[in-house]
């Protein structure tokens, strides 16, 4: 199953994650209370499991 781009980035937003930079191919978000980073690919859908990883990786709640 997938989750559109749009969505996943509203939710990391709701939970204090932003735009850090944009590279060429991902964009990089922080959380800016644990200062983490990672790379959201550019894809209009993401893999179920790619967000929940993410999620895991900013340590905020699964969509």
């Amino acid at each position: 199953m997938s989750v559109k781009r749009n969505q996943f980035i509203k939710h990391l937003e709701n939970h204090n994650c932003h735009l850090h930079r944009h590279g060429s191919k991902h964009d990089i978000y922080q959380n800016i209370i644990t200062k983490k980073k990672t790379t959201i690919p550019r894809h209009p859908k993401l893999d179920r499991f790619l967000c929940d990883t993410i999620c895991k990786q900013f340590e905020i709640p699964k969509m």
